[in-house]
């Protein structure tokens, strides 16, 4: 595949995958999730590979999830709603290899749903976390909600979503979200080492735990899938479409108008 959308490195045995869209602040459109799963896969079985790097391109975001402009009732790729997201998540999960997010700037929505399916998470002084779904008329209605709640506790799991509020990375750090905070200037070299401690261990001991992890969540997958035919029917109503056009309009939606 011919990546577009994402940059691939090799560093040291790390494959360092990069959402290229800082303009849009690394929100993910159909080719982005296709490129993403692509290249993760393509990490996650090459022998030579030990960790894989989940990075956002620029200063600014890791990722803010999908992109609205892409979004009318139906987003531009492939899937249930438009974006792979099943796929996606299970790419991450599934790979016998640790997935780190390298967290620099905003991990708002999807993005902050990616950082919760990583296996680890090191972000910068300047990160930020969130999620956005009810505020544009939307849901993670699987491994965002489900295995959030398994992250961080049930009672703030339903915080983040209901009130759709920001943490600095001290205060996600604080709750068990992310593993390491350093300052920003140090973020790169903070993920190195935690690669490199990675790459002196035994892949197959690690391929086995991240399996063993998985076991006790592997049932999220199954309401990961209804979930999202729910969001499908959620996305094809006049509530949901009210909180696309409030964002792109950049005002305040009124989703009581539509609510029934």
């Amino acid at each position: 595949m011919d990546y577009e959308d994402i940059l691939y490195d090799v560093r040291d045995g790390a494959a360092w995958i990069t959402i290229n869209r800082p303009e849009k602040m690394n929100a993910f459109r159909g080719r982005t999730c296709d490129e993403l799963i692509h290249a993760i896969n393509r990490a996650g079985y090459a022998p030579d590979i030990g960790v894989i790097v989940l990075a956002g391109a620029g200063d600014k975001a890791f990722c803010t999830g999908g992109d609205q402009s892409a979004h009318a009732g139906q987003y531009d790729g492939r899937g249930t709603i438009g974006l792979p997201m099943e796929e996606l998540h299970s790419a991450i999960r599934d790979v016998p290899k640790p997935v780190i997010a390298r967290v620099q700037g905003y991990a708002i929505g999807g993005g902050n749903v990616l950082c919760t399916i990583c296996d680890i998470t090191i972000a910068s002084d300047k990160a930020v976390f969130g999620q956005v779904g009810p505020k544009v008329g939307s849901v993670d209605p699987g491994y965002g909600t489900a295995y959030l709640a398994r992250v961080v506790g049930e009672k703030k799991a339903r915080e983040i979503w209901y009130l759709c509020r920001r943490y600095p990375a001290s205060e996600a750090l604080a709750m068990g979200l992310v593993n390491a905070v350093v300052p920003h200037e140090q973020l790169d070299d903070e993920v190195t080492r935690w690669c490199a401690e990675i790459m002196e261990k035994s892949p197959t001991a690690i391929a086995i735990a991240k399996r063993s992890f998985n076991m006790d969540t592997a049932h999220q997958a199954g309401i990961a899938g209804m979930g999202m035919y729910a969001l499908k029917l959620y996305y094809d109503t006049e509530e949901s479409r009210e909180g696309v056009r409030a964002f792109q309009e950049k005002r305040k939606p009124d989703f009581r108008r539509y609510a029934k």
